[in-house]
């Protein structure tokens, strides 16, 4: 486990599975996430429980929080290529009363910190809608820095939308 002052990561478990559901049905959680199509509660189980393990090319990990030691959200490392030391970084916080207060900061270090030390990457990179300012805020704190513009490839709420790249080398982490 990798744990800071608020957040511990750990593996995901089958106990999980229902904090996972309920934030992927949550409209306002999923405001800038990729939901993909509609799936039932026995179909995204299955799929859950079929999913890979943790290897170098997909590390998941459940965000819990050290307050109450209670899931509040997910971030993974996918894509990982180690004969280029690079992969990508997906962060999600499911649950809202947690919002503002730091976790997804922490967690993301605790994520990088395990991605430069454990998996001798070299770079992390991530994307997201340029109008998700909260998440922006975030990624430069930790020391992303932003890479490039797709120009509209994200549709919500009726419109198009652009998404920012962002890249941090390994020594660019900033505490």
């Amino acid at each position: 486990m990798l744990t800071g002052k608020l957040v511990r990561l750990r593996a995901v478990e089958p106990t999980d599975f229902e904090s996972i559901w309920r934030w992927s049905h949550d409209p306002e959680v999923m405001r800038w996430m990729s939901s993909g199509y509609p799936e039932s509660f026995v179909q995204a189980q299955e799929r859950l429980a079929a999913a890979p393990r943790n290897s170098y090319e997909n590390c998941r990990f459940i965000i819990e929080s050290l307050h109450d030691q209670r899931a509040v959200g997910f971030v993974r490392l996918r894509d990982a290529k180690p004969e280029v030391g690079n992969a990508e970084l997906d962060i999600q916080l499911g649950e809202k009363d947690v919002w503002g207060r730091g976790y997804a900061t922490e967690a993301m270090r605790l994520m990088c910190r395990y991605g430069f030390n454990e998996m001798r990457l070299h770079r992390i990179t991530l994307d997201f809608a340029a109008e998700n300012t909260a998440a922006h805020r975030v990624y430069e704190k930790v020391g992303f820095v932003e890479e490039g513009r797709v120009r509209e490839c994200f549709h919500r709420d009726g419109k198009w939308h652009d998404m920012i790249l962002m890249g941090l080398l390994e020594g660019e982490l900033r505490d």
